[in-house]
């Protein structure tokens, strides 16, 4: 997620279209592109109100990657400079010393296309960007990563699933996951009522799946899970309302908002969660559609807490591993971001 030049002001006004990331590089474990997986070597940047960073830090935190991969968080309200690190003392990045992540990116290439996004992972000894693929990163941290795993780490990306992880990912990313977008950013009606009537056919379709089996694919926790959270856990207080996908909420719908609660409960998933961030970055950052600026006061956050009763249908959330470990104190959400 990110923006260029008066992007914040745009959004509303032109058709969407989201860009492909611009730099690929992927981190492998062999080294093979230049850039070898190396404990400490590398920041990963990103902010806790975007569902494409948010992809990164519960995989990282599922890994138990916080070690090899240290992380930065980037204030939830962007500027037309991109995001910044105005949660940090003086400005600054502590390890980084830059106050706007394109500084990263223009180490890299000046006036890159596409804009400045998160999650972005930037080499620390030269400042550049090394990557902001969302869709590979997280692959990779799964994959290529798996010499510095936490022991017990779950297999997030599981090679006799891909085919079908595959499949279900890319229905998620369509209609839902990049769905809401296209919704609540449609500059016509048409457009808008298409990509809403896409966003509530694929989870009508999910519940489907999901009535009979406590996850998407297999009887373990994935990737796919792991997507298909970051856009649902973001539903009621943003997208319901602020991007129009508003036939019913989450919460009306008892299969996905079981499973939802679900994986909020498990641990990796919902202690990642900033609900403050979540709202104050979109309401007040795409002022094309909240000229406002107003941050809503709802939904009530204390029912992500109540039973959900999915343990009824099995599954094995970290399969043979273990639930990872508490989250290190300086990663910890504040309780204004935490349902109470």
């Amino acid at each position: 997620m990110g923006g260029d030049g008066d992007g914040n002001r745009a959004y509303g006004h032109r058709t969407f279209s989201r860009s492909r990331s611009h730099f690929r590089d992927r981190i492998t474990a062999d080294g093979r592109g230049g850039w070898p997986v190396e404990a400490g070597r590398y920041r990963l940047v990103v902010s806790r109100a975007c569902p494409w960073a948010s992809r990164a830090v519960i995989s990282r935190r599922l890994l138990g990657l916080e070690d090899a991969l240290p992380m930065a968080v980037a204030d939830p309200i962007q500027d037309d400079r991109s995001w910044r690190f105005t949660l940090d003392p003086d400005g600054r990045d502590p390890v980084l010393g830059i106050r706007y992540l394109s500084e990263a990116y223009d180490r890299r290439e000046t006036g890159c296309p596409g804009g400045v996004s998160v999650p972005a992972v930037v080499d620390v000894s030269s400042g550049r960007l090394v990557t902001n693929d969302y869709q590979q990163l997280t692959l990779d941290l799964a994959t290529e990563w798996r010499d510095l795993h936490r022991e017990g780490a779950p297999d997030l990306y599981p090679a006799a699933r891909r085919d079908e992880l595959g499949t279900v990912m890319a229905e998620v990313y369509e209609d839902v996951n990049n769905g809401v977008y296209r919704a609540g950013f449609a500059t016509h009606q048409k457009e808008y009522e298409e990509a809403c009537a896409g966003v509530f056919r694929r989870l009508e379709l999910l519940a489907e799946r999901l009535a009979g089996q406590r996850y998407l694919v297999g009887d373990t926790l994935t990737e796919a899970d792991i997507r298909l959270f970051t856009t649902l856990v973001r539903f009621d207080p943003v997208y319901h309302g602020h991007f129009k996908c508003n036939r019913w909420k989450l919460a009306e719908d008892p299969v996905l908002w079981a499973y939802a609660r679900d994986l909020f409960q498990t641990p990796g998933f919902g202690d990642t969660v900033d609900f403050d961030h979540i709202k104050r970055h979109y309401y007040r950052v795409h002022t094309g559609i909240n000229p406002t600026g107003i941050v809503p006061l709802g939904p009530d956050l204390a029912n992500w807490l109540s039973p959900h009763g999915r343990e009824e249908l099995g599954g094995r959330p970290f399969g043979d591993g273990t639930p990872p470990g508490p989250v290190p104190p300086g990663e910890r959400v504040a309780p204004a971001g935490r349902p109470a």
